[in-house]
């Protein structure tokens, strides 16, 4: 559904944010995008959507060209979820859901609340405004609206980032099923290796705008990925060793 043809994507004054990446992601896949800060993962993610265009090569989606077509038709093809959200905090949360609808020519309030039962939303949350929900149940609200033109195709840039633990867990295991209950193909772009090791089956690994691993979750675990990938696979392992310690 995905594939990177080369792609550079460089700035003025010389820094190369992508370098060369050329890859695809199957349909149905659930794809972890990680690397240290600066790495380009984010960068490589948004090219998909068009957010930022590159300098050398292309990207496609479905076997075409991403510029091929206007960029606001592209986009109502994809979800997109990020860590700041982006809810119009005038508006209420079915308003929200139903904005990629109205750019579509469409009013649906019953799409709106059969994407509140999808995401786990009691329907009384339709007539609120973002300030009046949790950090977790605002960032399903933007994974309701990311699907409301039943994209197959979910882009997600850090999603879970600005939440405590206990609501990350929960909500990254709910995309999971999301995207096995709807068949999407997803690439999530995050920091954290272990949320990468458990909910993808395939996970890219970023360092200075190059794919240097690209591999299953299992063969990372056992020491395939490379010095970059183990740096990343390490400090859950420590972690989870420290943990160990507290417990003797």
């Amino acid at each position: 559904m995905i594939a990177f043809e080369r792609l550079t994507v460089a700035y003025p004054g010389g820094t190369t944010a992508v370098d060369d990446v050329t890859l695809a992601i199957a349909p149905g896949s659930f794809v972890a995008l990680v690397g240290r800060s600066g790495s380009g993962k984010s960068t490589l993610l948004k090219t998909v959507k068009r957010l930022i265009s590159p300098t050398a090569g292309r990207v496609l989606v479905d076997g075409r060209p991403v510029d091929a077509e206007p960029a606001p038709l592209l986009r109502r093809r994809i979800g997109y979820v990020f860590q700041g959200i982006g809810l119009f905090p005038h508006m209420t949360v079915a308003e929200n859901i139903a904005v990629p609808l109205r750019l579509d020519g469409r009013v649906d309030p019953e799409r709106v609340a059969a994407l509140l039962d999808l995401v786990d939303l009691p329907q009384e949350v339709a007539t609120r405004r973002p300030d009046a929900l949790s950090g977790g149940q605002r960032q399903r609200v933007g994974v309701a609206r990311a699907l409301a033109t039943e994209a197959k195709l979910l882009l997600m840039d850090e999603p879970f980032g600005a939440l405590d633990p206990m609501t990350r867990d929960a909500l990254g295991q709910a995309v999971r099923t999301l995207h096995d209950r709807l068949g999407l193909t997803t690439l999530m772009v995050t920091h954290d290796m272990a949320e990468a090791l458990l909910l993808a089956t395939r996970v890219l690994v970023m360092a200075k705008g190059r794919i240097v691993a690209d591999t299953t979750p299992a063969a990372l675990i056992a020491g395939e990925g490379g010095p970059e990938a183990q740096a990343l696979v390490d400090v859950p392992r420590r972690q989870m060793q420290a943990l160990k310690a507290l417990s003797a």
